[in-house]
């Protein structure tokens, strides 16, 4: 293992979903600025040509990075039971985890250490510990949903039971599994490393560093916030030069990522409460919110008369945007989201207070984050997205409390000058370092 200053190797070890994948690649990035020799593990064949192209477009964005492509055992999903193919494909790796020891131990020059994600630390762990390779984790969430990972299937007394994923209730699902053999293991790694800062979630990490949640906790590593790529940018033109024609902190920007689909009714009852709301909007619906199974356009679903409301209030956009791109935008004064934690720390970069309206996984937790800092709504009663149907005249009381609340505004502007400040003096990526070096050298 090489464990000098200068010559340190690092393997990434992504799984699958753009969640995961993301946050790899800008992490990959900061470390190559830090003149770190990195290697990126690809599994093969890649779930959605989303994350193909984007994985070759970073390879070829940063030539010194060393590509290794991993190909797994195909597994049966009717065998495994899985329908969702970012959770077979993790399951798929997991169960394939052996045949990484070759492919870790042939690395030139060899590795100082693998940086792995959440969903296959348990499997991954035991190959590592063989091979007396240092294994630090990439957790893709909030430090608030780390607490409660970290001591799964105990829950810490700061996080409701309501607030957990549903199926995280399922002692019998093979997700509740994973996540509690992946939080047993643990205690057996050198780190975690997390896409957060101390002024946005000062309680969690301090709960964290303090022990107190579980025995055996290793260092967490705040690296936060992790800026996109200029390789990231996609250029739509329209929705810009439309919010460059609105006044200041006037639009409303609703997105939902990309993986929840959404009911039908519960779509005409957000586009009924965003008219109702009095305020713009850039409405971004791309191809998953809508039910795979209806075959209607968002048209056919809002129909003529809401729609024509909607045409003449804001803006709708059917693609794929840059959110980063259009959160830097002046006119953008909220933001409806269904709080995944990359979304919530591009907000808090950028000031914009957020309306969480969580759909699933570790969404409520997040949305808590944002409302305990005050600069933001988290939705509670709104329920689990498929689960229940909010009703257009909430939805546009909800839009203009959001709006309408300067204290929370306040609180943005505050967040944000943290959030710029700590991106730009890279704290986090510095005492990592200093931590590793010490620790690598008494290895």
């Amino acid at each position: 293992m090489s464990s000098s200053d200068g010559n340190l190797h690092v393997a990434l070890l992504p799984s699958s979903g753009m969640g995961h994948l993301l946050p790899y690649l800008r992490l990959a990035a900061s470390l190559i600025h830090h003149q770190w020799s990195l290697t990126l593990i690809t599994t093969h064949p890649i779930v959605s040509s989303a994350e193909s192209q984007l994985i070759s477009t970073f390879l070829s964005a940063f030539p010194q990075i060393t590509q290794k492509k991993f190909t797994p055992i195909p597994l049966d999903p009717v065998a495994a039971n899985i329908t969702d193919p970012f959770q077979l494909q993790w399951e798929t790796i997991r169960q394939s985890a052996h045949l990484l020891s070759p492919l870790i131990s042939s690395s030139s020059p060899p590795l100082s250490f693998i940086i792995t994600d959440v969903t296959l630390m348990s499997s991954v762990i035991s190959v590592t510990a063989k091979l007396c390779l240092p294994n630090y984790i990439l957790f893709t969430s909030s430090a608030r949903m780390l607490s409660l990972f970290s001591c799964f299937p105990s829950i810490p007394s700061s996080i409701p039971k309501e607030s957990l994923p549903p199926i995280l209730l399922d002692s019998n699902s093979s997700f509740t599994k994973n996540f509690s053999d992946n939080s047993g293991s643990l205690k057996h790694f050198n780190g975690v490393l997390i896409n957060s800062f101390e002024e946005l979630e000062k309680e969690p990490l301090e709960m964290l560093a303090s022990g107190n949640l579980t025995k055996g906790l290793p260092p967490v590593f705040p690296l936060g916030p992790f800026l996109p790529l200029e390789l990231e940018r996609i250029s739509l033109l329209a929705p810009l030069k439309w919010l460059e024609n609105q006044e200041e902190s006037s639009v409303v920007y609703v997105s939902f990522g990309s993986r929840k689909a959404i009911s039908k009714e519960q779509i005409r009852e957000l586009g009924n409460g965003l008219v109702l709301s009095g305020c713009k909007f850039l409405w971004v619906v791309k191809s998953k919110v809508v039910d795979k199974e209806e075959e209607e356009g968002l048209d056919e679903i809002l129909g003529h008369h809401l729609m024509k409301k909607i045409e003449n209030n804001g803006l709708v956009v059917k693609e794929w945007v840059d959110q980063w791109q259009i959160l830097s935008q002046k006119a953008v004064g909220g933001f409806i989201s269904h709080c995944g934690w990359n979304s919530v720390v591009e907000a808090a970069w950028h000031g914009i207070p957020v309306l969480g309206w969580p759909q699933q996984g570790d969404q409520m937790i997040n949305a808590e984050v944002i409302e305990a800092g005050g600069w933001g709504l988290c939705m509670k009663s709104w329920g689990w997205g498929s689960n229940h149907l909010v009703k257009g005249v909430e939805i546009g009381d909800k839009i203009k409390e959001l709006m309408g609340n300067q204290r929370m505004k306040m609180e943005c502007a505050r967040i944000s000058e943290v959030a710029k400040q700590r991106s730009k003096a890279g704290e986090g990526c510095e005492n990592m370092l200093k931590t590793l070096f010490q620790s690598l050298k008494k290895s």
